[in-house]
């Protein structure tokens, strides 16, 4: 059988944690900042975990990680 292959686009945003969780980063923070409050800015700082309702899928796409 051939191997199945990771989708790329997924394995440079998620990482999966010695836990299991699946971690991922903030959306929001890339350009048009200055429109941004500073504490809406400081709260997107830092990766968070992936939704719950979403991880099945995460995973279909990381069948190694």
């Amino acid at each position: 059988m051939p191997k199945m292959k990771t989708k790329k686009s997924a394995a440079k945003r998620f990482r999966v944690r010695a836990s299991g969780s699946i971690k991922r980063g903030q959306a929001f923070k890339r350009h048009i900042l200055t429109k941004k409050t500073t504490k809406n800015k400081r709260h997107l700082r830092g990766a968070v975990q992936v939704h719950e309702s979403d991880v099945q899928s995460v995973r279909a796409m990381m069948p190694y990680a």
